[in-house]
């Protein structure tokens, strides 16, 4: 606490020199949306380089004058939570003032931007994000407060903690964690009992773009058990993007990607060849928009796909189909087709990439 106490101080005395100078301040931030600033190592994902370009929040332009006076508030905020030892989610903070900020994103974008500016991760700047993933499966562990959490005695889910990092004696059997892109297939997996019946595993689900806490729990689980990580996810460039913010990282969250990627997981499923190696009906596939097109190839020009030769190869099916599936089409096989065949095969005979 006291180096976010002393970098939030630093940018403070920054401002002072300025004024007492006579000259408008001027906040510094890295540029976190420039592919530019970004490089791919194999072993981390995506992170910023070291001299990333920057763009500077000016005092004395009408254009970001709102913008400076916010971040000074939100960094007044932090410093008396980290001061005092309380947390805030960013809804809280949001909802301090909605007035001042004028909607949610401004306050996500202003933290960000201030936790790249300090390079201190966001948890310990004692903003939480409001959690909306899920857990199941075979692990228990102890919250901050001291609550214990037992996710395997029974099909129920647990919300993922809004303070990873705070968690302690984590225990697990599991063979392997699955990420489950969507909430409807996560639930469906739950009531057929999988994690039961085919092999002891955690499953997690960010129910759509995984949330920080998703990913923090992914890493926390990785570091703490090293037992494979397979993804299922639906069989279109959303589902690919989504995987991959899991495994490589985001580019606007680059700064922080020790903390929040998993190079070692593995694609399950969906794959686009398996729609074509079980027969699935055209009928039951669905067709490209233009935004499908677009997502997709920019994915293909992605850093890490280069040195990913089987994904490149699914993805080329994918383009040259210019159709996609949701993984409920394999309902269209049998009512319990995912958890008693296609996933007990995939997990027996090595079916990923």
């Amino acid at each position: 606490s006291s180096e976010v106490l002393e970098a939030i101080e630093n940018v403070i005395q920054g401002v002072l020199q300025s004024l007492a100078q006579k000259k408008a301040p001027v906040l510094t931030v890295a540029n976190r949306t420039d592919w530019r600033n970004i490089e791919f190592k194999d072993s981390v994902g995506l992170q910023m380089i070291p001299r990333c370009t920057t763009k500077q929040i000016r005092s004395d332009c009408p254009q970001s004058a709102k913008r400076f006076a916010l971040m000074l508030k939100i960094l007044s905020m932090i410093y008396k939570m980290v001061q005092s030892n309380t947390y805030a989610t960013k809804r809280d903070i949001y909802y301090s003032d909605t007035l001042l900020f004028g909607s949610q994103s401004v306050v996500d974008q202003i933290i960000n931007d201030i936790s790249c500016m300090l390079k201190i991760p966001r948890r310990s700047l004692h903003v939480l994000s409001t959690t909306k993933g899920f857990v199941a499966g075979n692990l228990s562990y102890t919250e901050e407060d001291g609550t214990k959490v037992n996710c395997t005695c029974s099909a129920t889910v647990f919300t993922v903690p809004s303070n990873v990092q705070g968690i302690k004696n984590l225990t697990s059997h599991a063979k392997f964690i699955l990420i489950v892109e969507k909430d409807a297939t996560f639930q469906r997996l739950l009531d057929d009992d999988f994690f039961n019946k085919v092999s002891s595993c955690i499953m997690i689900t960010g129910r759509g773009i995984p949330d920080l806490n998703t990913r923090l729990l992914v890493r926390k689980l990785w570091d703490s058990f090293q037992i494979p990580i397979f993804t299922l996810m639906d069989a279109d460039p959303h589902g690919v993007e989504i995987m991959c913010v899991y495994k490589y990282g985001s580019v606007s969250m680059s700064f922080e990607a020790h903390h929040l990627t998993v190079p070692s997981i593995k694609w399950l499923g969906l794959l686009p060849s398996d729609l074509k190696r079980l027969n699935i009906c055209k009928d039951a596939l669905i067709p490209f928009t233009k935004q499908d097109e677009n997502k997709l190839a920019s994915i293909q020009k992605r850093p890490y796909i280069a040195c990913q030769p089987l994904w490149k190869k699914e993805l080329e099916i994918m383009a040259a189909s210019k159709l996609k599936a949701e993984i409920q089409v394999l309902t269209s096989l049998s009512s319990d087709y995912l958890s008693r065949v296609y996933l007990p095969n995939k997990l027996q005979f090595g079916g990923w990439l």
